[in-house]
């Protein structure tokens, strides 16, 4: 078997998983886990105590909330292809997180909620894929309760997201009433059986003109799942791949991820359309470059770090997309910005929090690097260190804390495990010019509980947190010049963020607007990419 770089790449498939919380994103994820054969049983996401622990939720605090809260990879081997599976946190107040990782995925499955349809967090993540011209699978969850009309569904993909949808399959129902659905190209019905009725998974599929479909449909059932079928093949364009690959169509597939219906044809979907990954532009020491996955250099850059993903030590992982070349492990990759050389001795390919060693890997896969601190959010790896892919972006947070901690001997702790958190991009940090007290920036309420949790849990350090006089925070840009004499002016509500880079802190967005008008040669900026 080939395995030139470009014959590999051309084998990856990594795709994202985005939805609005409770859409059943995680349960799905388990059940494609299952689908390829990765693992033996769908852990019950619903189900009390251990059992309640399923692969993709591994932090302590996502399984006592039973929500995802830090994205996740997840890779596995089936039919010939390998698939790695990037889980993101549905959670609104963790939307940085999963911007950063869907800088990572060549594909998204977007899991929507057949009863409500396109929720906000939904649209949301819907304009980070359209931005990064992502193409998108859409999977209509939860089938077997009660739903919306799937004509209704479809418009409304077409209404608010503006793209073609473009059904594989049509719905038999839906609630009580759902039976299965239509494989609309292959002429199939695929019976879908409740767990009284079933004994090991669903009927298989049988032909629509046949007998056999009598079994699973009455007359007046059998005429309206093939009126609609009908109608909705002559209302809809017919999946057209180029299209879905430019980002214009979605092909959609109706399912029950918690009754393992729908998933093999999701997963057989994503295999057989979704994108392997494709060249990246990035700057090779200053000059424009594309970068090929078959290309010699092995290179790539890291989307996210993760701390203490072993509690018993205290190790920091990065988890690097590599982007070209055959990575092999003991390799020395050189970090662009800063010029350090690293030996990647211990490289890990990722099974939710179960990690096994890479010996090798190829563009398309996520590997974790073990590192202490060298690593960072947006770092740029490559053989010769001249590489640099487009920098990821930092948003301006929606809220300021001021954050202290309980017992004033661990205030140096504090600082170094605030420092730790906030190169993870759990939050962000701020530091006052004026005054000893750290602001903690985020984009949610929830934020600020998983940070207390793990500063409680990793680094044992109870925090309190308290309203700042801040409500908002902007990225100064200009000419040194003219930076120094608003800093001057502001000494108050000056501040440097993790990079040293001057922050601007403002009581409210209209001061935002008064001092930018008085002071026009500085850019007052909601987005830093890290550089």
């Amino acid at each position: 078997m080939s395995t030139s770089p470009a014959a590999e790449a051309a084998r990856r498939r990594t795709f994202a998983i985005i939805s609005h919380p409770d859409a059943g994103k995680t349960t799905l994820t388990e059940h494609l886990l299952l689908s390829g054969g990765a693992i033996r049983a769908a852990g019950a996401v619903r189900a009390r105590g251990e059992n309640r622990r399923t692969r993709s939720d591994w932090m302590k605090i996502e399984r006592e909330r039973g929500i995802s809260v830090s994205a996740s990879v997840m890779t596995f081997d089936h039919a010939g292809l390998m698939f790695n599976l990037l889980d993101t946190p549905g959670h609104e107040d963790f939307s940085e997180d999963t911007y950063r990782t869907l800088t990572a995925a060549d594909a998204a499955v977007m899991v929507l909620d057949a009863a409500k349809g396109i929720e906000p967090q939904t649209l949301k993540l819907f304009e980070v894929c359209r931005l990064r011209d992502i193409p998108i699978v859409t999977f209509i969850n939860k089938m077997d309760r009660e739903a919306q009309d799937p004509f209704e569904l479809l418009d409304e993909i077409a209404s608010k997201l503006a793209l073609d949808p473009a059904p594989l399959y049509w719905p038999a129902g839906s609630g009580g009433r759902f039976k299965g659905m239509v494989d609309l190209a292959g002429q199939r019905f695929i019976p879908f059986s409740r767990p009284s009725e079933q004994q090991d998974g669903h009927p298989d599929p049988v032909p629509m003109g046949g007998d056999s479909l009598a079994a699973f449909l009455d007359e007046a059932e059998r005429a309206e799942v093939e009126e609609g079928a009908m109608l909705v093949q002559e209302a809809s364009k017919p999946f057209d791949r180029q299209a879905f690959l430019e980002g214009h169509m979605t092909p959609v597939i109706f399912g029950s991820a918690l009754r393992h219906f729908g998933v093999d044809e999701l997963l057989a979907a994503i295999g057989a359309y979704a994108p392997p990954p494709k060249a990246v532009a990035a700057t090779r020491g200053g000059a424009q470059a594309t970068v090929e996955p078959g290309d010699k250099e092995v290179s790539g850059f890291v989307f996210k770090v993760q701390a203490n993903m072993d509690p018993n030590h205290r190790d920091r992982i990065a988890f690097l997309k590599l982007c070209s070349g055959r990575f092999q492990r003991g390799m020395k990759l050189k970090v662009q910005n800063t010029g350090k050389q690293i030996s990647v001795n211990a490289p890990t390919m990722f099974f939710a929090s179960d990690r096994e060693l890479a010996e090798d890997a190829f563009a398309g896969d996520v590997i974790g690097i073990p590192n202490h601190g060298v690593l960072r959010v947006g770092d740029s790896l490559s053989e010769t260190g001249t590489l640099r892919f487009q920098g990821l972006p930092n948003f301006a947070p929606e809220i300021l804390q001021r954050v202290r901690v309980k017992d004033p001997l661990k205030a140096k702790h504090l600082k170094k495990a605030l420092e730790s958190l906030a190169e993870e991009g759990v939050t962000q940090l701020f530091r006052p010019t004026l005054g000893a007290d750290f602001i903690v920036g985020a984009v949610g309420q929830l934020q600020f509980e998983v940070m207390a949790d793990r500063l409680a849990n990793e680094y044992q350090l109870e925090v309190i947190f308290e309203p700042s006089p801040y409500a908002e925070a902007r990225w100064l840009a200009g000419e040194r010049a003219d930076l120094d004499d608003f800093a001057g002016k502001h000494r108050t509500a000056m501040a440097v963020d993790i990079d040293d880079q001057p922050v601007f802190l403002a009581k409210s967005a209209w001061e935002i607007g008064y001092v930018s008008e008085r002071f026009p040669k500085v850019r007052f900026e909601r987005s830093k990419e890290r550089t």
